[in-house]
């Protein structure tokens, strides 16, 4: 083809090509040695090594760019927040020990979550009768199928299951993103009182934001936290209630409160307190040297 030498069933023919190839591999899938053939590698004008996105801005990009996300019907608004929990699931997955790294975390991970936590939470619109679609914290582990399907894990990985590793990611992602909205959990200890006090709420991903923000409502202190996240309070229900949900959700992954797998809300397990070593006194000394000198029957 780059000579324009081409047979057409045996007939030779001269074509005035101006042929231009363009393919991708990855490194270890050229061949069993890792490397381009030579007598192709000889053919190759140009090689462009690539890499996975330096910083979650980048990643969110490119995200955005490629996911589906301009969709007809409902409107569509997706907080930062969960943008960046997605982008970091990805980072902290090209970090963890239990994911292969030959294959590595592409960026198809992030694109394929992120078009089904919209999905997620375009369902829980429609079931609701509401105009504007908001994914929350919980679609992100409803789309839980959407990333396991897309990691290779090692032995230790298999034997944990990917479920479980995943979700570990996820509430690590969690976490990371949280600290950067709020410095800390001391500014949340109204928050963490009201579930030490017996507090407790369900967030079901099928909920409708009005049920929901009527719930959020009650914990002390939760909705004014909102502020750390650039929200005022005058946002639509939906968006409220995601950056609530967020808050939780840090608070879980941070450990100061509890979660159940049916995303029920609790107080978080205390640790007992540690004992103080007992300082030694005269009357320790004196017991001591009266034993000693205790005669042996």
């Amino acid at each position: 083809m780059q000579e324009g030498d081409v047979q057409i069933k045996g007939y030779p023919v001269r074509m005035p090509l101006d042929v231009a190839l363009v393919f991708s591999a990855n490194p270890e899938d050229y061949t069993a040695r890792g490397k381009i053939i030579t007598p192709l590698k000889d053919r190759i004008g140009s090689e462009i090594r690539t890499h996975y996105p330096a910083t979650i801005e980048e990643g969110i990009a490119i995200t955005a760019q490629e996911a589906w996300t301009a969709r007809s019907g409902l409107q569509l608004q997706v907080p930062e927040f969960v943008s960046q929990v997605i982008e970091q699931i990805a980072f902290i997955a090209r970090e963890d020990k239990r994911i292969d790294k030959r294959s590595g975390v592409s960026q198809r991970l992030p694109i394929s979550a992120t078009e089904n936590v919209i999905s997620n939470a375009e369902r829980r619109a429609i079931r609701s009768g509401e105009k504007l679609v908001v994914p929350r914290i919980g679609d992100i582990y409803a789309a839980l199928p959407a990333m396991t399907g897309k990691l290779e894990l090692e032995y230790e990985g298999e034997l944990k299951g990917a479920d479980n590793v995943v979700r570990e990611i996820i509430r690590a992602a969690v976490a990371r993103t949280y600290d950067k909205y709020f410095h800390g959990s001391s500014n949340m200890n109204q928050v963490v009182q009201w579930f030490d006090l017996g507090g407790e709420i369900q967030m079901r991903d099928s909920a409708s934001a009005q049920e929901m923000l009527h719930k959020l409502r009650g914990i002390q202190g939760l909705l004014d936290k909102l502020s750390g996240l650039g929200l005022s309070g005058k946002e639509p229900s939906e968006v409220l209630v995601s950056g609530a949900e967020f808050i939780l959700e840090g608070l879980y992954a941070h450990k100061k409160i509890g979660r159940s797998e049916e995303r029920m809300f609790t107080a978080g397990e205390k640790q007992p307190p540690r004992e103080k070593p007992r300082v030694r006194d005269e009357e320790d000394d004196e017991r001591e040297f009266r034993r000693q000198r205790r005669p042996f029957n």
